[in-house]
């Protein structure tokens, strides 16, 4: 009778020393192993090409993963939880707020108001169920310095939400280079089980991509580890059941001569792998505009808010 695979110990191929090396860097469950790539297991653990498969293969069959009727997956899609923006027209615009289990864009020009759906969302992630939040902790990766506890305290008093307890449950990491913020989010696994983490936030995503890889020299090296990156922050959102939210930069697009050229950076890889894009703009005074330029689900639309002490509001 075969042995019932419960542990990365049990699968075909994996030692004590593989395992150990697959626990150091951060593969511990069934479900982190199934859906690994076979070349991540052999760079790390030294599996040879046969025992990674296999491994990988024995993972996904304890843990029955294949193909799914469309009603089962309707049951699965029930799970996906909300965080509130703070403006019933944006979380109208969005669904019903910031959803779990993928990556949400946000990109604009400089003071487009990017980082201040970051501060909202550390705050209001907290907040109970019936008011919109998942009452969990953030983790806020800040690869431009941005992060300001001062901006998340007013934010937090409009909420009504004790001011120190809110700022103990945001963990905030400043990232220094691009593979800093790569480990980050590779090191995050181990945060959101022990800390009830419902939110992970990248600002900014192509900050320190973009500084490092200059030239079109480097474009298929920085589109490739930058791929890899997502593909870990996607894992995250799907395996935990959270909310993953990323800003963006922008750039010029010359080959546009008529209407807005202003296009996120990053290219094909970062579109494909966020599921929700929104391209945030000025207008008048303290009033913003979201536009939802991309959504498996939602059609294309604008909502307008406005920006004040208080954090996100309705205009």
């Amino acid at each position: 009778m075969a042995k019932k695979i419960k542990t990365i110990e049990d699968l075909p191929g994996v030692g004590e020393g593989a395992a150990k090396k697959l626990f150091d860097a951060g593969y511990k469950t069934l479900e982190q192993m199934a859906v690994a790539s076979p070349m991540e297991l052999k760079e790390i653990a030294g599996l040879g090409d046969g025992t990674a498969d296999k491994a990988i293969k024995a993972a996904r069959d304890a843990l029955e993963m294949g193909f799914e009727s469309a009603d089962i997956l309707a049951e699965k899609r029930k799970l996906v939880g909300r965080i509130t923006t703070g403006s019933a027209e944006l979380d109208t615009l969005i669904g019903g707020g910031i959803e779990t289990q993928s990556i949400t864009e946000v990109y604009g020009k400089m003071a487009s108001g990017k980082s201040q759906w970051c501060f909202q969302a550390c705050v209001t992630v907290q907040l109970p169920l019936e008011q919109g939040g998942l009452e969990g902790a953030c983790l806020y990766i800040d690869s431009e310095n941005s992060f300001r506890p001062e901006r998340v305290t007013q934010v937090a008093k409009r909420f009504g939400l004790d001011v120190e307890a809110t700022l103990k449950n945001i963990f905030v990491a400043r990232a220094y280079n691009a593979d800093h913020q790569m480990l980050l989010a590779e090191k995050a696994a181990e945060m959101i089980k022990e800390k009830n983490v419902k939110l992970v936030i990248v600002d900014s995503l192509m900050a320190q991509f973009r500084a490092e890889y200059v030239g079109r020299g480097t474009l298929a090296t920085r589109q490739q580890k930058l791929n890899t990156h997502l593909r870990t922050l996607q894992k995250l959102a799907e395996m935990y059941n959270i909310t993953v939210l990323v800003t963006n930069q922008v750039m010029s697009r010359p080959d546009i001569l008529f209407g807005d050229p202003t296009a996120p950076v990053g290219g094909n890889v970062v579109g494909h792998a966020t599921k929700t894009r929104l391209y945030l703009r000025k207008s008048k005074a303290e009033k913003r505009v979201a536009k939802l330029v991309d959504s498996p689900s939602l059609p294309d639309g604008e909502a307008l808010y406005r920006i004040t002490e208080n954090g996100i509001e309705d205009c």
